[in-house]
């Protein structure tokens, strides 16, 4: 089969962020760690595991920052992942070959991937956290009959949808509903990570939201705020103009621009009525402020900013990755302000019952009538690759929010 394969080879690494300089071409260039190429299809590491033909794989932030190597070489996680790797956890496929021990799942159905390898996916009883169905904090991702890695595409094993065929135990397909499209399913994965994060600290009946970055996960959550908070003002920050439109569209009360900082603070200070104190030097502070923000930017100017506009006691939930910088954090401990990581998804609890994020995303769908496929921008064959990665690198001049690959051979 072709597959987009991704190495840790020292030659390309370096010559790649070298060049890069020079171009971003050259994240995607002859010489950089991810290449198609023609591989082996895919063994079952176990006979409770099935392989499905991709019919549409969305490239996630995080496998664009990896390729645009945005990131820092002491990053606790690269203990957690196994080389050579296929990227691609976004994926909607129809399956094509079952195990012995395969009871649930049939060839022919569409199905959606749960990407997270937890204990259940590498034939281990369940640690704490996936007893919880926090599968996204399995103590086990690197034990097992599997290689090392915390989701599809960083596991050798557990191969990713950038391939036209994809492993994956059957307990991480769901069957999608005749009534919702492939388009509509493949956005399954990121709006998991988008409701989970609001399940996390949802904002207070006739309250106010910030959303910070409206990418992917920024659109989602709008979308998902909209529809599960309905008296809650939701404000923006979208850095172009496309983004901006989406937002408004999906249900942002108002979208604001997210630069010049200061001018974004005090945009904010007006919109929700609240006095400002001004430093000797720097970006003011709210004296109330936000309830919640959602920041799915997560950098050392988001974070500095979120925390001037948040109000005391109020919360930030961290979505976004973005390298290390340092910021000024004063606001933390004087408005004791709550900072909440939020990573992945898994059996999420919303009015009352338990389900897998992704079922409950069906049910948005089906029952609640949620369409989020405007924010699917571009299509791209798997061969042309490099256009699809470019078009992700320059968003302003391109227009892109979700790109996908549709054809993989």
């Amino acid at each position: 089969m072709q597959a987009l394969i991704t190495t840790n080879n020292p030659f390309r690494l370096v010559a790649t962020k070298l060049l890069s300089y020079l171009s971003p071409r050259a994240f995607v260039g002859w010489q950089s760690p991810m290449q198609l190429q023609d591989i082996a299809d895919p063994k079952l590491p176990a006979e409770d595991w099935l392989v499905a033909k991709t019919r549409l794989c969305g490239l996630c932030g995080s496998d664009y920052k990896q390729v645009f190597m945005n990131g820092r070489v002491d990053n606790p996680m690269t203990s957690m992942i196994s080389w050579p790797q296929v990227l691609g956890h976004e994926v909607v496929g129809e399956i094509t070959r079952v195990g012995n021990k395969v009871q649930k799942r049939r060839v022919g159905e569409r199905v959606l991937l749960n990407p997270w390898l937890s204990c259940a996916t590498r034939g281990l009883p369940p640690c704490e956290f996936c007893q919880q169905g926090k599968l996204a904090q399995c103590l086990n991702f690197g034990a097992g009959n599997i290689a090392r890695g915390i989701h599809h595409g960083n596991s050798a094993t557990a191969t990713g949808g950038f391939a036209e065929l994809v492993p994956g135990h059957e307990s991480q397909w769901f069957p999608i509903p005749d009534a919702v499209s492939d388009e509509q399913a493949v956005l399954g994965d990121p709006f998991s990570v988008s409701f989970h994060a609001i399940l996390k600290a949802p904002p207070r009946e006739n309250g106010t939201a910030l959303v910070y970055g409206c990418g992917t996960l920024g659109l989602l959550a709008i979308a998902i705020l909209r529809a599960i908070h309905p008296t809650v003002k939701i404000l923006a920050v979208a850095r172009f103009e496309h983004q901006a439109a989406l937002a408004r569209d999906l249900g942002a009360h108002l979208v604001l621009a997210h630069h010049p900082t200061k001018e974004l603070v005090h945009r904010i200070a007006a919109e929700i009525g609240s006095s400002l104190n001004e430093p000797w030097m720097g970006l003011p502070m709210l004296n109330s402020g936000i309830d919640v923000v959602y920041d799915t930017v997560s950098s050392a100017e988001t974070l500095g900013v979120d925390l001037r506009v948040t109000r005391s006691f109020g919360s930030i939930v961290v979505i976004g990755v973005e390298p290390a910088r340092t910021f000024e954090w004063t606001p933390l401990y004087f408005k004791e302000i709550n900072i909440i990581g939020s990573n992945g998804f898994g059996i999420e609890e919303f009015e009352g019952r338990r389900q897998h994020a992704m079922e409950w995303y069906f049910e948005f769908i089906t029952q609640r009538g949620l369409d989020v496929t405007p924010i699917i921008t571009h299509h791209f064959a798997m061969r042309d690759y490099r256009q699809a990665f470019m078009a992700c690198y320059h968003q302003g001049r391109s227009g892109a929010v979700k790109v996908l690959f549709n054809t993989f051979n």
